[in-house]
């Protein structure tokens, strides 16, 4: 399946947009640390769960005769992408974490 160039620059654009709306969050933040890692994690999730609805809304909408399918590809795949970028974070999160586990006291 091939998917359109601004489909993925849409994506990319989401991830790096949730990113930085989940850097800028508050919650357990300090002035010399910055954001918590589990306030931007929440603040991810929140924000993939609404692109997912997003995508669930129109796919309904679809069903109904009120959208259009390519509007619905388009959601679709955006969400595709998104959580394809978070699950990459995570791959390289459990990376990290199993190279400190493996480092001499």
């Amino acid at each position: 399946m091939t998917v359109p160039a601004s489909t993925v620059a849409n994506a990319y654009a989401n991830a790096a947009k949730m990113f930085e709306d989940a850097s800028k969050a508050t919650g357990l933040e300090t002035k010399i640390q910055g954001p918590s890692f589990t306030s931007i994690l929440e603040n991810t999730v929140e924000s993939l769960n609404k692109t997912g609805e997003k995508s669930d809304s129109n796919l309904l909408a679809m069903t109904q005769g009120k959208a259009d399918i390519i509007d619905v590809v388009t959601a679709v795949a955006e969400t595709e992408l998104t959580v394809q970028a978070l699950v990459s974070v995570r791959d390289r999160v459990i990376t990290a974490y199993q190279e400190v586990l493996r480092m001499p006291i």
